[in-house]
């Protein structure tokens, strides 16, 4: 949605009235109503409204207004936020008061995460309205009826709120209406039938919502759609052949739903189309040869469906854009890597659970690749020369297959972050790839269900990872106390391994850990008091070690289940029965 943004914003800009010198003072009754809507927010980090000070509103100096220097009526209100600024936001609810900006044509609240209750029914009395955005705050209840009576609204955004119930039939009425985006709440219901009167729609953002029944049919009268999202909802039934009319079509975006049927040869129709993602859902039959003929498509995700053997037959000229490809878990018996994907400059290869068998592809331009999933198929061998050709790799998945080397032969690319190896039979020690050269880019490793060996490696300060998952192996040794430099670590698994000695005070440190398993050990001593200060923890479990002495007693430690504890020397205390006096 970044595009999105951007048009967002030019819109915006281009709405933008000058200011003047000559400027007349400010309406009293604009100002009236901006200060009462102030007094409805009970905490301001952004700092904003504390520039609403002052008899002129339209001055320049009140942060966010705009004003015609004409009248002194205020037309813009644009208080925003990034999401990415957890500590910047607002507290409070939409005042009334809002409703009396009868001038008002550009209404932006978005981002202040904590503006709750409902739209006030008095934004009805906008009439001037030509753009509404009021994402990805905490607002709630229904969808307000009213807000169909604004009749030049072209762009309306109530997306990342909590609304529920179903979309208002009123909404139909918004004849000028280029942009909707209702993304992120949990409205339910089907699409309204009044939506057909939307002619003008160039954006249609519906998704992460509860919505269900057909996709209507009538979407494919709206020839101006550039962007259309329905992805996580429950809609039903086959892709209406409608939809293959929408020759302006960029981006489409259906996944996550219950969509079936089969994809039509007319879906070469769409000759704007560069990206396409129907995953998870339960599409049957061939992949038709005709979507090889789409010129812009850059990215293609069909992965998580039914579509079944053969693929097509892709000739020189077809996919000439294609640079993104997931066919993962379909019924594809596929054997080995197509041709076309081999040959193609791609970035990303998803191929998960399409019954590769055999030794590792070898891939024409094995550079140009950032991203590979080829987990849970039959490959076999050794893949490390052929790692360290992919030079721009930076997410290698190859999990679930029948993979053997040995760990020291693994030269990662500088640029890789993430490399899941789990249920393979790899062997090696971990000092391989955890070492000074490590680099600073890596932040997950999944080696889970394996053959490594060795002891745990010493960890430099200079390392960023957030995922360490070695689980099921043949580790030995103990927990080094440089484990405290991992401060990034948010999952830590060694379970089921040959791990002695005690649990290191230093992992209290890991204030960002919200997982840890270090069960089926040998692990001995007490569990350190340290372990308190991880307030995220989600998940523990020291089962089956020769832990002893009191558990420690506070949140979040004492109130896991007593499973995560048992079959120990003699751990007790909540959630296990009471210390001996002797045991403390």
């Amino acid at each position: 949605m970044q595009n999105l943004r951007w048009v967002l914003n030019l819109l915006f800009v281009s709405s933008l009235l000058v200011h003047t010198s000559s400027q007349i003072i400010c309406s009293g009754q604009d100002r009236a109503a901006l200060l009462a809507f102030k007094s409805s927010i009970i905490t301001d980090t952004t700092g904003v409204l504390s520039s609403w000070v002052g008899k002129d509103c339209c001055n320049g100096e009140w942060e966010g207004v705009q004003c015609n220097p004409s009248t002194g009526k205020v037309t813009n209100l644009v208080l925003r936020n990034s999401l990415n600024e957890p500590t910047l936001y607002m507290k409070g609810t939409l005042s009334p008061s809002l409703g009396n900006l009868g001038s008002l044509q550009v209404l932006f609240i978005s981002g202040t995460k904590f503006i709750t209750g409902s739209i006030p029914n008095s934004f009805s009395k906008l009439t001037s309205l030509t753009q509404l955005v009021l994402d990805d705050n905490s607002l709630q209840g229904n969808v307000p009826s009213c807000l169909g009576h604004l009749p030049f609204l072209e762009i309306l955004s109530l997306a990342g709120n909590r609304f529920s119930g179903v979309v208002p039939a009123s909404l139909g009425s918004l004849r000028s209406l280029s942009v909707l985006m209702l993304a992120r709440n949990s409205l339910s219901g089907p699409v309204p039938v009044t939506f057909k009167n939307l002619l003008k729609l160039q954006t249609l953002d519906l998704s992460f919502n509860l919505l269900s029944g057909p996709i209507p049919e009538f979407i494919g009268q709206f020839q101006e759609l550039t962007t259309l999202d329905l992805s996580s909802n429950r809609f039903s039934g086959g892709l209406p052949v409608s939809v293959y009319n929408l020759v302006k079509l960029q981006d489409m975006s259906l996944r996550r739903n219950d969509l079936t049927g089969p994809l039509s040869d007319r879906v070469s129709n769409l000759k704007s189309l560069s990206s396409l993602d129907l995953s998870s859902n339960k599409f049957i039959g061939h992949i038709p040869s005709s979507i090889t003929r789409l010129q812009n498509l850059w990215s293609l995700n069909l992965s998580r469906n039914h579509f079944s053997d053969p693929l097509p037959i892709v000739g020189s000229r077809g996919f000439p854009s294609l640079l993104s490809v997931d066919l993962s878990y379909n019924n594809l018996n596929l054997g080995a890597v197509p041709s076309w994907i081999r040959d193609k400059r791609l970035t990303e290869i998803n191929l998960a659970g399409c019954k590769l068998r055999g030794a590792f592809p070898k891939l024409r331009r094995p550079h140009d690749v950032t991203s590979l999933d080829l987990s849970d198929n039959f490959l076999t061998g050794d893949v490390t020369a052929f790692l360290a050709n992919m030079t721009s790799l930076q997410r290698v998945k190859l999990s679930k297959n029948q993979l053997r080397f040995d760990l020291s032969k693994l030269k990662l690319p500088e640029g890789v972050s993430t490399i899941d190896l789990s249920s393979n039979l790899v062997t090696g020690s971990l000092s391989s790839l955890l070492n000074n050269d490590t680099s600073r880019f890596l932040e997950e490793i999944h080696l889970t269900n394996n053959q490594i060996s060795g002891r745990i490696p010493d960890f430099t300060e200079s390392l960023n990872l957030k995922v360490l998952n070695i689980g099921s192996n043949k580790v030995s040794g103990q927990i080094p106390s440089s484990i405290s430099n991992l401060v990034e670590l948010v999952k830590l698994d060694i379970s089921r391994n040959h791990i002695t000695g005690v649990i290191p005070q230093g992992l209290g440190q890991l204030e960002q850990l919200n997982w840890l398993d270090l069960s089926i050990n040998a692990l001995t001593g007490r569990i350190p008091d340290s372990l308190l200060n991880i307030k995220a923890m989600k998940h523990v479990s020291f089962r089956a070690n020769r832990l002893c002495g009191l558990i420690p007693q506070g949140r979040p430690l004492n109130i896991f289940p007593a499973a995560a504890y048992l079959h120990n020397l003699c751990l007790c205390g909540k959630p296990l029965p009471p210390c001996r006096k002797t045991t403390k």
